[in-house]
């Protein structure tokens, strides 16, 4: 069985460079490489394009990259949180794909299956359609979207093993194990890291097969990105 524990966040990262282009895992700021972002942070390393549900908020998650301006594109789905991005996308200083969810999903899927690209209707006849590729099935209209092409996934799990076994909880099983299956090089940092045989293979959402490196986090924050209280009477 291989091992593919690395000591940390910094260890896991050494080889991603300048003009990269990165998946990162969670929903929100729920199941977000913490780690592996902050070492990203201290790197340094610049020009990168980020595919992510998301862009953070300004002092925590991408949003820390952004304020570094480290990103040269980010690719996501949903983006009101962070003024700092904002300001970047209206001053020309960031690239920005705003694509459906949906579609963000499934080229995840096809990066990870191993297809060049799927057909899907989301965005016929919007700006999202612009300079695609579209095809009539059945009377319906369908843009060509291509699969992801990326060089690191970082994703985030509960628990993991040193072969590299994953398992998420709850909300960040959203978009953690897809992401997990189309890098060319997928890094975990899990909550928990145990050896081999001490995950019920039932619970395992992704198999090691999928997974290069993997390290046990420290030191999460697992913020709430819009928390909603009911005042005491």
């Amino acid at each position: 069985m291989i091992n593919k524990v690395v000591k940390g966040a910094v260890e896991a990262i050494e080889d991603i460079k300048d003009g990269d282009t990165l998946m990162l895992g969670g929903f929100g700021l729920c199941g977000i490489p913490e780690n592996l972002i902050a070492a990203l942070v201290k790197k340094g390393v610049k020009q990168l394009t980020c595919i992510s549900n998301n862009a953070g908020i300004d002092d925590f998650g991408i949003g820390l990259m952004l304020r570094k301006h480290q990103v040269k594109k980010m690719i996501a789905s949903y983006v009101g949180e962070n003024a700092e991005f904002e300001r970047q996308l209206l001053s020309g200083e960031l690239e920005v794909e705003l694509i459906p969810q949906g579609t963000l999903a499934t080229r995840c899927m096809a990066a990870g299956y191993g297809m060049p690209a799927i057909f899907t209707p989301a965005g016929v006849g919007t700006e999202v359609a612009e300079g695609k590729e579209s095809r009539n099935f059945n009377g319906k209209e369908y843009l060509m979207e291509y699969a992801f092409d990326a060089d690191f996934a970082l994703i985030k799990a509960w628990k993991g093993d040193t072969a590299g076994n994953l398992i998420f909880r709850a909300t960040s099983r959203n978009f953690n194990p897809i992401m997990a299956m189309a890098g060319k090089i997928t890094i975990a940092e899990v909550e928990e890291l145990v050896e081999v045989g001490e995950l019920d293979p039932d619970h395992v959402h992704t198999p090691g097969v999928y997974v290069h490196r993997v390290f046990e986090g420290v030191n999460y924050e697992k913020r709430i990105e819009q928390r909603t209280v009911i005042k005491k009477s």
